[in-house]
């Protein structure tokens, strides 16, 4: 049978891990994550059509690094629906 001291332990490591499954839950969903997702999107881009030659690389990488964060801002919606209809 497991003493009160070992409970408490346990009870606390529970507490720990749901501190960090909250602060990556809210990482996952915070603006500074999704801008910071932008902004590594069209520098890759970027880097890519200008070694490519590519015309207008700084103008052009706006429409594929806008389409790729819209599309992550869809998931949690399509999430929804999918976990309701399971």
């Amino acid at each position: 049978m497991p003493t009160n001291e070992k409970l408490q332990q346990q009870i606390n490591e529970i507490k720990q891990r749901n501190e960090r499954v909250e602060k990556d839950k809210a990482w996952e969903t915070s603006w500074a994550r999704r801008f910071i997702i932008l902004i590594s999107t069209y520098l890759v881009i970027t880097i890519f059509f200008y070694f490519a030659q590519l015309p207008n690389p700084f103008k052009n990488a706006v429409v594929p690094s806008l389409a790729f964060v819209i599309s992550t801002l869809s998931i949690p919606f399509f999430k929804k629906w999918w976990l309701k209809n399971k």
